[in-house]
């Protein structure tokens, strides 16, 4: 099989010959990766104060992280500090065709890869940044009129995103979409029916309906909404934190409802701990449980979750053993 058929196999539980790899640095990769290119109207600032660097978004919102921390860091300063400019909240160009030539040059080009498009926010993501988290959970109970005008705004400018993503080209796209903590959701599943479901029917249906797999990626523990994402259009769970989940429970669901798990080796209760036999015997319980409907990664911010690339190495070599890989 080749690597797109390997993806596509495992995406609807069709007996692949092994699991999916996505792993970067010159590793075993079924997926040819792009997304949209830079943009011709904004320009990033960075700046340093002390151990913090500070930087600007498109949507302008201002971020800071630790020199030597996480790649991304938190918003500092964000682009709503209060509703009174919401009407004229300039947009980022994010539909603009010129930012496509790129993606659509390379997902032209020869491959039996899998081609997926990196969609740059979601609804929850982009808007809870736009306004800061504490205070949009606020928002989402007290201003409900602005929440939802919000919304609208950052979910019509994603479905053109969705729509040039497959115009070029591509097979699937990905978001990013944090929705649990370690043992919770961060919004009772009720609220996120009434306020989320929506916006996530209308980007999935944008998706699916131009021929598009949807892969979604979300931290932390979001066991009590995996059915209700699922029935919203999800075909391909990201989860950095499979451990938080009961594993069996888990692989029943995807089984039962032709869902996939991508994912890497634990990323807070394994990778971290530099035990080469638990990393190496978590990798292979990861390819045995999830067989058939299974993406093995590996994390790309290593420095972030405190991991040498040692360690990750040793997850990868315990995955490819795993898959009969050579």
């Amino acid at each position: 099989m080749t690597s797109r058929e390997i993806i596509l196999a495992n995406l609807t539980h069709s007996s692949p010959d092994r699991c999916g790899l996505n792993f970067d640095r010159n590793r075993r990769d079924d997926f040819l990766g792009g997304g949209i290119g830079p943009s011709l109207t904004f320009k990033e600032k960075r700046w340093v104060e002390g151990e913090m660097e500070y930087y600007n978004d498109e949507w302008g919102n201002v971020w800071r992280r630790m020199r030597e921390g996480c790649q991304s860091g938190e918003v500092f300063q964000p682009a709503i500090p209060d509703w009174s400019v919401l009407p004229n909240l300039k947009l980022p160009d994010y539909d603009d065709p010129r930012r496509y030539v790129e993606v659509r040059r390379r997902f032209a080009e020869p491959t039996d890869k899998f081609k997926m498009f990196f969609v740059p926010g979601w609804i929850f993501a982009t808007s809870r940044y736009l306004r800061k988290m504490e205070i949009y959970f606020m928002d989402l109970i007290e201003y409900r009129d602005e929440i939802e005008c919000l919304h609208e705004k950052v979910s019509d400018l994603l479905v053109r995103v969705i729509r040039l993503a497959a115009e070029s080209g591509a097979e699937g796209i990905f978001y990013c979409e944090d929705l649990g903590v370690q043992d919770r959701l961060l919004m009772s599943p009720d609220m996120w029916r009434d306020v989320f479901r929506k916006h996530y029917l209308k980007l999935t249906g944008a998706a699916h309906e131009n021929g598009l797999r949807v892969f979604m990626h979300s931290c932390g523990y979001n066991w009590l909404l995996v059915d209700d994402l699922i029935a919203a259009g999800i075909d391909c769970f990201q989860f950095d934190q499979p451990a938080a989940y009961d594993l069996p429970a888990l692989v029943a669901k995807l089984r039962e409802k032709k869902v996939a798990l991508w994912s890497p080796i634990d990323i807070q209760k394994v990778l971290p701990t530099g035990d080469r036999a638990l990393i190496e015997s978590e990798a292979e319980r990861m390819v045995r449980t999830f067989k058939g409907c299974l993406i093995m990664k590996n994390y790309p911010d290593l420095p972030g979750i405190g991991v040498k690339p040692e360690w990750d190495e040793w997850g990868y070599q315990a995955v490819l053993k795993a898959t009969g890989v050579k």
